[in-house]
């Protein structure tokens, strides 16, 4: 028995990749999680932000809690956009039989996310506490 030289239409056809149905659905797992992950994001913005509302800063300091709530909702706007395009990419690299796992887009997400966590951690424990605050329970 011969074996051909596999053509662009059976790779179209998904012939040469009998498991393309399941790499697909798990592309779109992939995706739905990356996508969860932004919303969580920008959910954690919004709460940070929120927090001044129970905890406003002191009169002679200027309060930073914004501008890190701002950089989650950033954040998560930017991976929403990433793991979008990443999503349309696999899928054709799926259908093309080319796939190739991305290494460096995962670092890149993986060191904001330390930073932001960074952030989070300087910002909660900067803020002086107050004793008459409904945040701080003693």
């Amino acid at each position: 028995m011969l074996l051909s030289k596999p053509t662009k239409e059976t790779r179209q056809k998904g012939r040469l990749n009998p498991s393309r149905v399941r790499d697909h659905l798990a592309n779109e797992r992939t995706y739905l999680a990356w996508m969860r992950t932004a919303i969580a994001l920008m959910g954690f913005g919004v709460v940070i932000v929120r927090l001044r509302a129970f905890h406003p800063p002191m009169p002679t300091t200027p309060g930073n809690g914004w501008r890190l709530g701002l950089l989650f909702s950033l954040v998560g706007l930017v991976t929403v956009l990433f793991c979008t395009k990443h999503y349309f990419g696999v899928s054709h690299n799926i259908d093309e039989d080319t796939y190739e796992p991305a290494d460096n887009w995962v670092l890149l997400f993986s060191l904001a996310v330390a930073l932001l966590g960074t952030g989070v951690i300087y910002f909660m424990f900067s803020i002086p506490l107050n004793p008459m605050s409904s945040v701080v329970v003693e």
